[in-house]
């Protein structure tokens, strides 16, 4: 049986995306590696603590019974990956700190707060390219994604998109918005500011 030219290389396309599949079948397995690290996070964050504290630098943390929403996020990154958002944060906002957002009053990096402020990580996504369109429809989010919204007084906040689904079939997101570590049905309950896909990074 002989092969048309034409169908051939019609066909290339197929084949050249079926070798990268075999070639990294696990690619995507970051996203499900990501959410089982946050949602570990259900039931021992109990408490939800702003207080500025300082850290040890790089892989410092808060205790683990207490933290922001940003906690959640960088927890999951550095217990899944070991990818480290306090160092990676505070890298990027020495080489550019004028990039970043001045809504704190401060002239310089702060290590001990900036990675747990929401405007600094959407900056450092974007700036990682990592933005994806933020919509309206919740078969546009994956689990994995990163989404920031505004809470009532224009109050920041993030969240990590799961593969879980609410009896109306909208994804549901792990977060800490106030009472510690939870999975709820809020991605559309706050406007969306910010979608992200940042996948981990050494």
């Amino acid at each position: 049986m002989t092969l048309d030219r034409r169908a051939f290389l019609a066909a290339l396309p197929c084949l050249a995306a079926a070798s990268r599949a075999l070639a990294d079948p696990g690619r995507d397995d970051w996203r499900a590696r990501l959410l089982a690290a946050a949602e570990a996070q259900v039931g021992v964050t109990t408490i939800y603590d702003p207080a500025y504290v300082r850290l040890a630098f790089p892989g410092g943390d808060v205790p683990p019974e207490r933290g922001v929403c940003t906690d959640v996020v960088i927890r999951a990154y550095r217990s899944a990956f070991g990818t480290d958002l306090q160092a990676l944060v505070n890298g990027d906002m020495r080489a550019a700190f004028a990039s970043y957002p001045r809504l704190w009053g401060m002239s310089r990096p702060d290590r001990n707060i900036d990675h747990r402020r929401v405007p600094n990580l959407e900056t450092f996504f974007r700036r990682r390219g990592a933005e994806k369109p933020a919509t309206q429809a919740g078969t546009d989010y994956r689990p994995g994604d990163l989404v920031t919204q505004r809470l009532p007084g224009n109050l920041p906040h993030i969240a990590i998109v799961t593969a879980r689904r609410s009896e109306g079939g909208r994804p549901l997101v792990v977060h800490n918005i106030g009472g510690g570590a939870k999975i709820e049905d809020t991605l559309f309950a706050y406007p969306i500011v910010g979608r992200f896909s940042f996948a981990p990074t050494a």
